[in-house]
């Protein structure tokens, strides 16, 4: 078998640099080697602040970051075929400490929530991926239960709807998922009311879609929960039920959740405890198969690619592989960790 080759090949990782108090350098790139799930760094392919979470264009070969910073930016970069990246350009987000970033299904607008101010940011992308102007900056107001961690508005997560209903943001501060419609010509959004309102003090993190467009997950960092909604298609979330995110006892801060590949299984990552929660889905409410150590304490994000789950743990300075049993969804470890500083996401 010859070298792996091709953008399917290769992974990057984004992490916080010293200005995050951090010790990463900035974008790292890593081969995959498909078959045994195997990664291979390869260096800094990009130096830049603080790139916390990453995103892939749907269609050309660009990558952005956020920049999770005092005063917020988003970072577009031309992804060579060996991995190797070039800035297209450096956007202001307008607000604090942007965490999390997304492109519109047809590639034409780029959202970003940003964390310390609580807003969503949009801008235009041009034909080759590169972002215009900011065109909106939608403020959240209010707060949560929590006195520490709900004190303001906390936008975590922008989803968008790859069948083209309404945005979601999911807001940690103010225990609330608010939905948006995007009016392309002007690049503005549009409030769709009500908001969904969680549970006091659940503090909602990320939402993972199942691909039927007709069921989500929402995580709890706060309370440790996964909610289970059913979704209409504009955009409406139905509370099912809730379960714990973990098993295991002590402070457990949810992160990162995501449907597998088959659309059989959901997956939590537990920080705090250090486990991946897996979860089938089959029918009803999420039912626990199994929690697996990751080895470390905070895996922060992780990522499904073909039969691996790649798991960064940001304390543990590392990437974990695993290998994901296709028949139980139960992953279980490979290899050594591969040595990653202040990993917050990692994007295949």
């Amino acid at each position: 078998m010859g070298p792996v080759t091709g953008q399917g090949a290769i992974v990057h990782i984004g992490g916080y640099t010293a200005e995050s108090g951090g010790r990463a350098e900035g974008i790292v790139v890593a081969r995959r080697d498909p078959a045994s799930g195997e990664l291979t760094p390869l260096g800094t392919a990009a130096v830049t602040a603080s790139p916390s979470f990453l995103v892939r264009h749907p269609v050309l070969p660009v990558l952005y970051a956020v920049n999770e910073l005092a005063e917020g930016e988003v970072t577009a970069f031309r992804v060579a075929p060996d991995g190797d990246l070039s800035p297209l350009g450096v956007r202001p987000t307008g607000d604090a400490e942007p965490c999390h970033l997304a492109v519109a299904p047809d590639g034409r607008h780029l959202f970003v929530a940003n964390y310390g101010g609580g807003s969503v940011a949009v801008f235009p992308l041009d034909p080759d991926g590169v972002p215009g102007e900011r065109s909106d900056l939608v403020r959240h107001e209010g707060h949560g239960a929590d006195p520490e961690r709900q004190e303001a508005p906390h936008c975590h997560m922008v989803s968008p709807d790859p069948d083209g209903g309404p945005l979601l943001a999911v807001d940690l501060g103010t225990d609330s998922v608010y939905r948006y419609d995007l009016d392309a010509a002007s690049g503005r959004l549009v409030s769709r009311a009500p908001r969904l309102r969680t549970p006091a003090g659940t503090g909602p993190r990320h939402l993972a879609r199942h691909p039927d467009g007709r069921r989500c997950w929402l995580v709890g960092e706060l309370d440790a929960t996964v909610t289970a909604y059913d979704l209409t298609a504009d955009g409406a979330l139905h509370q099912r039920g809730r379960v714990d995110a973990s098993e295991r006892s002590g402070h457990v801060q949810p992160a990162e959740i995501a449907v597998g590949p088959d659309d059989r299984f959901l997956y939590v990552g537990n920080r705090g405890v250090g486990t991946i929660a897996v979860f089938s889905v089959a029918d009803g409410l999420p039912e626990l198969v199994a929690e697996v150590d990751t080895g470390g304490e905070w895996p922060r994000h992780f990522a499904l690619a073909g039969e691996h789950l790649y798991v960064a743990d940001e304390r543990a300075d590392m990437i974990r592989t695993f290998r994901v049993d296709p028949a139980t969804g139960v992953p279980e470890a490979v290899g050594e960790p591969v040595p990653s500083a202040s990993p917050t996401c990692v994007r295949p």
